[in-house]
């Protein structure tokens, strides 16, 4: 209890809530599966409709935020969820030229919600070492209902056919948006007010004034191109090299048990220490993880390069996004947040065709590439401690609290 101790009601209803979800959204795991096979498309068909799916989760990912800042995170949340789950619910009986439309406005819709939930997460935590562990919990949540979800959605798929798990997943989205209407305050508070001042500075000028957070923002996309080669090259590495599918299984479930058991505990443990160190740490683990590939396909380096790259997981999710938040001007706070959401979702687009282009031409090259990017993403980060951050020379003179801490406007660069 004392890792959430300081976690806010609201985000722990919030949590509770994406958990639920979670378990029910299962349908971008047997998308690809459900085109070709009940739908009967060709696999150059259902590629199209998955990436143009994916395109439009990357930018709702990146705009979402535009429409909490101008009508508050709470109706950009329950807007989102609504479209999401009406289109879902609707897919399974629409015709296939129409899923080149409603799947992307889906995704879209889905890309809002994940942006607003961030949002309303880091307005609902007062500043201080809280923040992070919220973030923390937001996550664990969600990746424990992810966890259930692909199993889940198997037996429903061979049960009662694929279908059904469309309709699942939208039901599911819509329980989730009356949930949250219902835990989330309709007026009086930062979750329903509007943020956007017309007066304020434009959100070039406060990221201009923040260059640690424009690194940071390079440096995810950078790393989750990198990061993301796991769901995509790395299985085929491991098959070329005699492996079973098992291994791999058996990799994500390494993975994902790290990550349920350990994430929580070290954003308590670690509440204390400066956000950029522990991000440019973890971007490093990342890069160690895939050189460890470049010696050879053995058991034991995929599983310590699996290792090597959930602890950098660990290290750099939860504090990269609790400092965008840190860092946040209250008028931006939901752009600041889609700007993350879409960095730290955009190698799901990039990812699979950078590497799948590069193991073809080269497989020699691409974890020696893969090292070295993320390397340098971790070495970025390190040195953007350096940075000047806005309030920081009255902070230090004042020696306040927040010096360890962080907070919106006066967090330290790291």
């Amino acid at each position: 209890m004392g890792m959430v101790r300081g976690v806010p009601r609201t985000v722990r209803l919030l949590a509770l809530g994406a958990f639920l979800n979670a378990v029910v959204s299962f349908t971008f795991v047997y998308l690809f599966v459900y085109l070709v096979g009940p739908r009967g498309l060709t696999v150059t068909q259902a590629g199209v409709i998955s990436g143009v799916g994916g395109v439009g989760l990357v930018a709702g990912n990146f705009t979402g935020g535009w429409f909490g800042d101008r009508l508050g995170h709470r109706r950009a949340l329950l807007a989102g969820a609504c479209v999401s789950g009406a289109a879902l619910v609707v897919l399974p009986a629409l015709p296939v030229a129409a899923l080149y439309a409603v799947l992307p406005v889906a995704q879209y819709a889905a890309g809002v919600v994940r942006a607003a939930n961030a949002a309303l997460v880091a307005v609902s935590v007062p500043e201080g070492t809280s923040r992070r562990q919220s973030f923390a919990l937001f996550r664990f949540a969600s990746n424990g209902g992810f966890a259930i979800g692909p199993p889940l959605g198997a037996l429903v798929a061979t049960r009662f056919g694929y279908d059904w798990l469309f309709v699942a997943d939208g039901v599911g989205t819509l329980l989730f948006a009356v949930y949250a209407a219902r835990i989330l305050p309709a007026r009086g508070s930062a979750h329903s007010a509007p943020a956007h001042d017309p007066h304020a500075p434009s959100l070039w000028r406060e990221l201009r004034a923040r260059p640690a957070v424009l690194v940071l923002l390079a440096a995810i996309v950078l790393v989750d191109l990198v990061y993301r080669q796991q769901y995509s090259t790395l299985p085929v590495f491991l098959a070329d090299h005699g492996h079973s599918t098992q291994l791999y299984g058996w990799l994500l479930a390494i993975n994902g048990g790290l990550i349920l058991c350990l994430e929580l505990p070290a954003a308590h443990a670690l509440r204390r220490r400066a956000p950029l160190g522990l991000v440019g740490v973890g971007l490093l683990l990342v890069g160690l993880a895939y050189a460890i590939l470049i010696p050879g396909a053995g058991v034991l380096f995929a599983f310590t390069m699996m290792l090597s790259l959930t602890l950098g997981e660990i290290l750099y999710k939860t504090p990269a996004t609790a400092y965008v938040a840190d860092q946040a001007p209250g008028h931006a706070q939901g752009r600041f947040q889609s700007l993350y959401a879409g960095a730290s979702i955009s190698g799901q687009v990039l990812a699979p065709p950078l590497g799948a282009a590069l193991y073809a031409a080269s497989p020699a090259l691409l974890w020696p590439l893969c090292a070295l990017v993320a390397a340098g993403a971790g070495v970025a980060v390190l040195a953007a401690r350096r940075l000047p951050v806005p309030g920081e020379r009255a902070r230090v003179a004042g020696k306040g609290p927040h010096a360890e801490t962080g907070s919106p406007e006066r967090a330290p660069a790291g």
